[in-house]
């Protein structure tokens, strides 16, 4: 974000330092594990935005998933796609505790459209919730360009260690039977961007929205996390992927096997990936964007 907006004022929220087990089966008894210094996290989030209230002129607060910024004195937005929290067979319990945790807040605001036709699915849409929600339409920082085509394949990873790199690993050694032009970005950021060359493969380890945004316009194939960011991206791009979620997480998996059913795009899981499983693209639509006209001047009147 310093990185995007270098002009505005900044300040460093503690960190959950929130990180995936090695296998998937471990995925809750890690989040169990972690959940103690969750708990601190949100108290010491707490205290900054006291601070922060005392310090600077503040009249709104839109909290992105962060459970503790919020203040009882400031009209308070906690923004997330995930009013049903999925966790296996504990889906329930998870769930009614994030929602307990939205109600604190003054209102909720989904990006994404408030309707069957939508992207986020049972994930962002629960009955006889009494929560103040009000949906967005799905939000990105990204303008579709007509630009002529660069790569025949964009990679694109992010998300916590340890399996960002392993998904890195794998991939670059699948790509050692791919022919076409790609365009493989780590999702590392760092101090200074890097590039390097080797034989088809272009490899960046970031990139800036700018950069990005034609990055994407410019590939034909999308390989990417099924998280929620990219999914909006790509449906406003309208661009085709495969998606590989991470092993563990419900979330993804669950938006992966809606892309899917959907037809609009195909998935499968880490260990499982082949580079020739990016041959069967013409039996998916790809993304198609929907317009939706949003009124930020009312949204923000609660401030």
């Amino acid at each position: 974000m310093q990185k995007e907006f270098p002009t505005l004022k900044s300040f460093e929220l503690p960190s959950y330092n929130i990180t995936y087990a090695k296998k998937a089966n471990s995925f809750k008894l890690k989040l169990l594990k972690d959940s103690p210094h969750v708990l601190k996290t949100i108290k010491r989030e707490k205290k900054v935005v006291e601070h922060l209230i005392k310090t600077e002129v503040i009249s709104g607060i839109i909290s992105d998933n962060r459970f503790g910024v919020r203040h009882h004195t400031i009209p308070s937005v906690f923004i997330t796609h995930q009013l049903r929290v999925l966790s296996g067979n504990t889906t329930w319990l998870s769930s009614k505790l994030h929602q307990q945790i939205i109600l604190k807040f003054n209102e909720c605001w989904v990006p994404d459209h408030n309707g069957s036709d939508n992207l986020s699915g049972e994930l962002g849409h629960v009955e006889n919730f009494v929560a103040s929600v009000k949906y967005l339409g799905p939000l990105t920082r990204f303008r579709k360009q007509d630009i002529k085509t660069k790569y025949n394949l964009l990679v694109l990873l992010s998300g916590p260690e340890p399996q960002r790199t392993f998904l890195e690993e794998k991939i670059l050694n699948e790509l050692k039977h791919f022919n076409k032009s790609v365009l493989f970005i780590k999702g590392k950021v760092e101090t200074e961007q890097q590039k390097e060359i080797i034989g088809n493969v272009v490899i960046y380890n970031f990139m800036t929205s700018t950069q990005l945004e034609t990055a994407i316009n410019e590939s034909d194939l999308i390989l990417s996390r099924s998280g929620y960011t990219t999914i909006m991206d790509l449906a406003k791009l309208e661009k085709k992927a495969f998606f590989i979620p991470t092993p563990g997480q419900f979330e993804q998996e669950y938006l992966a096997k809606k892309m899917q059913s959907e037809g609009i795009a195909p998935f499968c899981n880490q260990e499982e990936f082949k580079i020739e499983l990016l041959s069967n693209m013409d039996k998916y639509s790809g993304f198609k964007s929907q317009e939706y006209e949003l009124n930020y001047k009312k949204l923000f009147r609660l401030f």
